[in-house]
């Protein structure tokens, strides 16, 4: 029995590589077909390579590793920049960089595409039934709420307040130490952990202290979060759907460790949530957590579902714009100086010295600045990929067959490296294309479809956080550019950084640079 059980074990922990040995055996009766069916194309109308019998998995297989890279390749030289992956079992996966595709999936039939039992499965344990993972009555409820919060006048002033003060108490200070020591540091850190005590500040009116280093759970909870998105994330790249559930069962160590990482997530959300609830004068109407905390129907695990929905979307999103941005901006000093020069004459409309503090028109007025980060943002979007289910079956606007239970993506990555979508100078970074004349002889920012550009996602789950993420990308921007030169630390000159795809689109070993004061 016991052997048994130990063949049992060694076959399921090791089925991936199980299932390429049986592709070593079956490779004769495969070269038959192959010599048979030759002069038939295995390359699809759809970009990616099917076999018989296995499908895209081998292809699949050989570029697991790359996946943002490789499905933008086939995306981009596929007609209707559409492609199918297909799996053994009937397993489907429909994957579009098309905008008209995108436009149908989010807005025009939205209800055929929900986020489908499989997306909510693989991210229950670290995001519960918080906005990003939940649907139907349960978003609903949630996305009023918080609408209702982003929407008010009070949170773009708090915005302000918490940012500016973060930004000149601590974050300028760390930028001002290194500068004067020549030492080189890892920008991404520091923005993620800028990013981090903002949301916290303005979102649950508490300060984790994580960018001073004086709140230790406040980096504890961030260096657990990165280890369980990242974690969470390979599920989506699994060969088997649903063998996370297996492996947790045995105990793989990817999910021990995945475990011990969301009990610490966990732990933390449930302070904050704890000394929210022991505050005797706390008003309903404080924050975007008071709020949710109003409603008595709701419980202490479901809130903190809530706050971690939040970290994620405030923190993990714009720290990771923002350092796409920094390592472009490093590699274009032309579009720097006329930041400079933008800025520049703010100061002089305003009235403003150089040390004070930009005021929430002042950033309204940096349009070339909000150009070059749009731009940024549709080089390097922070959440690349989308997935939902189909329900049933339904035709894309390119004519391509969807049916009912298989995966729906698309990919904003590959939709930034379209010709057709953005023109032959796609791959390039150049905000001028996001600024228009006004008419009277102003340059102005000029948004873009949401369907071409779906960084904030569109239709009813368009990002609620879209003004917010502007306004602190600029200010933390525009404050930075003015006071220091920042220079990428880097072995090869514009090598683009590799990344890693948590939940967001990450540098694998950071932003190593030097700031220089101006």
């Amino acid at each position: 029995m016991e052997f048994l059980e130990g063949y049992s074990s060694y076959f399921i922990l090791n089925m991936e590589a199980i299932f390429l040995q049986a592709l070593i055996l079956l490779s004769p009766i495969l070269l038959f077909i192959y010599l048979r069916f030759k002069n038939h194309k295995f390359t699809t109308q759809y970009g990616f390579t099917s076999y018989p019998l296995v499908g895209t998995v081998p292809e699949f297989l050989q570029n697991r590793h790359r996946f943002l890279d490789w499905t933008a390749e086939v995306l981009i030289r596929t007609p209707t920049h559409t492609g199918i992956l297909d799996r053994p079992g009937k397993i489907k996966c429909f994957i579009t960089a098309n905008p008209a595709n995108v436009e149908h999936m989010v807005k025009t039939n939205f209800d055929n595409y929900p986020k489908g039992t499989r997306f909510i499965s693989l991210l229950e344990e670290l995001l519960g039934q918080g906005i990003f993972n939940a649907e139907g009555e349960s978003w609903r409820a949630q996305r009023k709420i918080a609408s209702y919060e982003f929407n008010t006048r009070s949170l773009r002033n708090f915005v302000m307040e918490a940012a500016a003060v973060e930004l000149h108490d601590r974050f300028i200070p760390i930028l001002e130490k290194a500068a004067d020591v020549n030492r080189v540091f890892d920008l991404q850190n520091i923005l993620e952990r800028y990013t981090f005590d903002n949301i916290c500040k303005v979102a649950f009116n508490f300060d984790p202290c994580c960018l001073s280093g004086d709140g230790t759970s406040g980096s504890e909870f961030m260096s657990a979060f990165e280890e369980a998105t990242t974690l969470i994330t390979q599920r989506f790249l699994s060969l088997f759907p649903g063998d996370h559930k297996i492996r947790k069962f045995l105990k793989f160590r990817s999910e021990i460790k995945l475990e011990k990482a969301v009990v610490t997530v966990h732990k933390f959300a449930d302070e904050i949530i704890k000394k929210r609830m022991s505050e005797s004068d706390r008003k309903t109407d404080e924050d975007l957590l008071s709020r949710f905390m109003g409603n008595s129907d709701y419980s202490p695990e479901f809130l903190r579902d809530i706050v971690i929905s939040f970290i994620l979307a405030g923190r993990d999103t714009t720290s990771s714009a923002l350092s796409w941005f920094f390592w472009l901006l490093s590699w274009h000093p032309e579009v720097e100086q006329k930041i400079l020069e933008e800025l520049k004459s703010i100061r002089r409309s305003s009235g403003k010295s150089f040390s004070d503090s930009y005021c929430f028109d002042d950033l309204r007025h940096m349009h070339y600045l909000h150009a070059a980060l749009s731009e940024s943002l549709r080089l390097y979007p922070p959440v690349p990929l989308e997935t939902k289910d189909c329900l049933k079956d339904d035709i894309m606007p390119d004519g391509t067959f969807i049916g009912e239970g298989w995966f729906v993506s698309y990919n904003a990555y590959a939709m930034a490296r379209l010709e057709s979508v953005w023109g032959k100078d796609c791959c390039e970074f150049r905000p001028e294309r996001w600024l228009e004349e006004d008419g009277e002889g102003n340059v102005v920012y000029r948004p873009e479809n949401p369907f071409k550009f779906p960084v904030f996602h569109g239709g009813p789950r368009i990002c609620l956080g879209k003004e917010m993420a502007y306004t602190q990308m600029k200010l933390v921007a525009a404050t930075i550019i003015e006071k220091f030169r920042v220079e990428m630390v880097a072995t090869e000159a514009k090598k683009q950084p590799e990344h890693v795809i948590a939940l967001t689109i990450r540098m694998k070993d950071g932003l190593k640079v030097r700031v220089m004061r101006r």
